[in-house]
């Protein structure tokens, strides 16, 4: 009998039968993590012989911890989330592929997701209105004119395709909707013995943060679009068994302190540790007094982490959660008998209870955490409160120029009356973002806090563009029931929407004389957002410094207007009966009292309520005029959606690889470059290559959109690709020339500077292939399969980095790009790179004998111009393909290119 037969076994939950898969008696299960016990559980169950072995569960039981990943197994998750900004390209990619499909001779139904499949619509609401009580039925309005032909398209998805259903707008965002209603952490189908089988739930997610349903219990991370697509198909996702650092919780948060600043310290701790390419499991006696809100945010913020995941044991804490947010008591039964069952209960006090065994340990007292921010461009960069107004002064010349003006600058405005704005002053507060409006403890203090400051007479500066954009409607339900909202319309905080607005990019614009000021006078605005990302260019393209921060201080900075301000020993104003001076301090929340509301307003029946009928939507959503049939009907003219061009030269037997010659630099880029810097999600100006395509085709600028918003159409993303306003191309030093903010590179056709883009077309016609040199951390930050799709495009065909985050590495490979790594302890400067070389890239082919090389050997050629002598440079670059089954991926040209001739044969 083999393994996956002898541990079918029957469990009884109540007077009810289920078969499940035992893994509680398999030898070594005891001490291993509790995440790796999850990925047990996912092998044993998807036994055949071809994909997953019996070898690959036996090896993950005798897991060394402290080994490095070696071992290769394929994951096959329960689920798949989609947020739309990602999600329309997957329909958009599934669509095109049933099209492939049909013009290579096949059936295009065999194009259907074969796991559940989820889209929250929710990335792509704006706040053009705000600070007035209808903001958010104006802001939807808005929303359906700019996106309704996308809507449209994946209304004709839910009906085309099996397995697939969509959250329509204005519900929430896809992370909080997921661990509020879709998660299981259970679940159940129909078994083959005449009883039911129940299992785990896990997923990936085309969003980053997808691992905020780690609090749950759930492991899950988020992919690339690509992957996710693979996955939908079937097409089990490839991993190297992982380290697993184990985080023990200890103590409790003192007065003063929120889960935001828990998640901030934690972040900065991992971020210092290393953890990329890692599991991270929170473990020991503290989990318990650890609120599964406050788990989720940790979870949340796993990206920023650099881990693949965050994740905490099922306990009563999970248990308690399922029936707060109105999961039936049969569920939370089942979830409790399983995981007891299968040695999946976290509990430390249970009489079975063993401690797991990690490949690293760290430790958080939470008695030590104090009230922080964290920027002014990256999450992990944390600055404890009380040296934020000094963190702030030193960061403050590096954006400055020689046109800044130093002086005040009046402003006129009809909205907000007169001011004058200076450097530093905060431009947008907003209270937006998955990680925080997820947990009600920030959300009731920023209301109280929003009370105190009401009765003392304090507001928010004139200039701050301030926003609520909470990530279910159940925040608004508590909000109200509290009567807090009331405080927080007082102070210009009215409801504006629910999706992910500012976090996005999606800001919204300032007031035209405000944008007007800062960019005459080069001013330097700051935003500051309840958010986890905080990269340059991503928040608003007239703000340069942004700032992470709790809910309650995002309101704090709203009323004091600048970020060069100490709290401790300067007042946010006089109190305006008294004359006497307020301090945060004064209208800060006591932890009682935040707690005392929290379980005064926030019910079951809340959730119950509103997601009754989730999947309806309102009248906006049910009134679309939806096209009919299996395959989707292309509109040429569309600017929004069209039909993907990646498979229009596909053969039905892949090619073969080959090395690369005469390769030119594209970018010549530094550490810690974003997929936002990659590709940006937010708006994009008219003198941009994107912009100048829609005005060939007569759109004008007030109806751009947003790169995120406009991802079905790849005409419009390889333009915007390496786009960002904040983008450095060194490229330009090594020639001479000025380094230029933005999506400009030096083209070596021409001998002139030019934009990325139109330079890629001269390299295109030439026939030469592009490289792309980073530094560290190359695609930190979101799942952007767009990040990949659109460097393909421009015909990169590799990129040395001296170090790489997980998912965009991977969606490199899932685009049929090389990653490579510099050897340890080598970059551009130690090896006298300058980009002006041409490269040569030696030993590809070896992948086409089934063998993944070490390294390739790289020649890069500088020739005797711009002033420096000839010279070549040689070195053996890491080659970043880790697994057997990335090469395979990499040998069709692309992951989706190798399922669609898998599912073919």
């Amino acid at each position: 009998m083999s393994l996956r037969d002898n541990q079918l076994d029957t469990l009884q939950v109540g007077e009810k039968s289920v078969d499940y898969y035992r893994i509680s008696d398999l030898p070594g299960i005891e001490h291993l993590p509790y995440s790796l016990k999850v990925l047990v559980e996912n092998l044993v169950r998807r036994i055949d012989g071809v994909n997953v072995t019996e070898d690959q569960v036996n090896r993950l039981l005798q897991w060394d911890p402290e080994a490095q990943p070696c071992h290769e197994i394929e994951f096959g998750p329960s689920r798949v989330m989609m947020q739309d900004f990602t999600g329309v390209p997957c329909v958009v990619d599934l669509a095109t592929m049933r099209d492939a499909v049909a013009k290579l001779g096949g059936n295009p139904e065999v194009i259907n997701p074969q796991v559940e499949a989820d889209m929250v619509i929710d990335h792509s609401v704006q706040i053009d209105e705000y600070g007035v009580v209808d903001a958010v039925a104006r802001n939807m309005d808005r929303e359906y004119e700019r996106n309704g032909e996308r809507y449209r398209f994946l209304r004709w998805g839910q009906q085309a395709f099996e397995n697939f259903r969509v959250v329509p707008p204005g519900t929430g965002i896809i992370h909080q909707v997921n661990i509020e209603y879709l998660a299981k952490v259970v679940m159940t189908k129909a078994g083959d013995r005449g009883r039911d089988l129940v299992y785990l739930d896990s997923c990936v997610g085309t969003d980053s943060h997808t691992t905020m349903v780690n609090g749950l219990g759930i492991l899950g991370w988020g992919v690339g679009g690509i992957e996710a697509e693979a996955a939908m198909l079937g097409q089990p996702i490839s991993m190297l068994v992982p380290r697993v650092v184990g985080f023990k919780l200890i103590g409790s948060m003192p007065e003063g302190v929120t889960a935001t600043d828990v998640v901030l310290t934690i972040t900065q701790m991992l971020r210092e540790h290393g953890v990329v390419g890692k599991f991270v499991e929170f473990y020991g006696d503290g989990l318990a007094s650890v609120p599964l809100a406050n788990r989720a945010t940790i979870g949340n913020m796993s990206p920023e982490f650099g881990s693949t995941c965050g994740i905490f044991p099922i306990d009563q804490v999970t248990l308690d959660y399922l029936r707060l947010t109105g999961r039936s008591e049969e569920q939370i039964a089942l979830v409790e008998a399983y995981a007891k069952a299968n040695r999946l209960w976290g509990d430390t006090h249970s009489p079975d209870y063993v401690e797991p065994e990690y490949s690293e340990y760290m430790e958080l007292d939470l008695n030590t955490v104090v009230p922080s921010i964290a920027g002014p461009k990256r999450p992990q960069d944390r600055i404890s409160l009380n040296e934020a107004k000094a963190g702030f002064e030193k960061a403050l010349p590096d954006y400055e120029t020689t046109s800044t003006n130093q002086n005040p600058v009046p402003v006129s405005t009809s909205f907000r009356g007169d001011f004058e704005i200076t450097n530093g002053d905060v431009a947008i507060a907003s209270i937006t973002s998955c990680t925080n409006t997820s947990n009600p403890s920030v959300m009731i203090a920023a209301g109280l806090l929003a009370r105190a400051a009401r009765e003392h007479g304090l507001k928010p500066k004139p200039w701050v563009k301030t926003s609520l954009a909470p990530g279910s409607q159940v925040v608004a339900d508590y909000l109200k029931k509290s009567g807090l909202q009331e405080d927080l319309d007082a102070l210009g905080y009215e409801l504006v929407g629910f999706g992910c607005t500012t976090c996005i990019g999606n800001s919204g614009p300032l007031l035209p004389e405000i944008s007007a000021a800062v960019n005459d006078n080069d001013l330097t605005m700051v935003s500051v957002l309840s958010g986890n990302r905080n990269f340059e260019g991503r928040i608003s393209p007239d703000v340069k410094m942004n700032y992470l921060a709790s809910p309650p201080l995002v309101i704090a900075y709203a009323i004091a207007g600048t970020l060069d301000f100490d709290f401790e020993t300067q007042p946010l104003g006089t109190d305006s009966t008294t004359g006497s001076d307020v301090f945060l301090r004064d209208i800060w929340p006591s932890n009682e009292k935040v707690a005392e509301v929290v379980s005064e307003s926030v019910t079951r029946e809340m959730f119950v309520h509103d997601y009754a009928d989730v999947f309806k939507g309102d009248e906006r959503w049910r009134s679309l005029d939806v096209p009919e049939g299996d395959r989707f009907s292309w509109d040429p003219n569309s600017t929004y959606v069209r039909r993907q061009i990646f498979f229009d030269d596909m053969s039905a037997e892949p090619q073969p690889v080959e090395d690369v010659h005469g390769a030119r630099v594209l970018a010549l880029l530094g550490d810690s470059v974003t997929t936002d810097h990659i590709s940006p999600a937010g708006a994009f100006p008219a003198s941009s290559p994107a912009g100048i395509y829609l005005q060939e085709r007569g759109i004008e600028p007030q109806g751009f959109n947003s790169y995120g918003s406009r991802r079905g159409n790849h005409e419009i993303m390889v333009r915007g690709t390496f786009g960002n306003i904040r983008l450095r191309n060194q490229l330009f030093a090594s020639v001479g020339e000025e380094v230029r903010p933005g999506g400009f590179t030096y083209d070596f056709v021409s001998d002139k500077p030019s934009t990325i883009f139109d330079a890629s077309l001269d390299y295109r016609k030439a026939d030469i292939p592009l490289v792309v040199l980073a530094g560290s951390e190359y695609g930190t930050g979101s799942s952007r399969d767009w990040a990949a799709k659109g460097t393909v495009m421009l015909g990169v065909r590799a990129v040395i980095a001296r170090s790489f985050e997980r998912i965009h590495r991977s969606n490199l490979i899932g685009m049929g790009v090389l990653p490579l790594q510099f050897p340890e302890g080598q970059s551009v400067e130690s090896l006298g790179l300058d980009g002006t070389e041409t490269f040569d890239f030696l030993g590809i082919e070896a992948l086409n004998s089934g063998v993944t090389p070490e390294t390739v050997h790289v020649v890069a050629a500088r020739p005797d111009t711009y002033g420096k002598p000839a010279k070549v440079t040689e070195f053996d670059a890491k080659v970043r393909i880790d697994t057997p089954g990335e090469a395979e991926y990499y040998r069709n040209g692309g992951i989706l290119q190798y399922v669609l001739r898998r599912l073919m044969q």
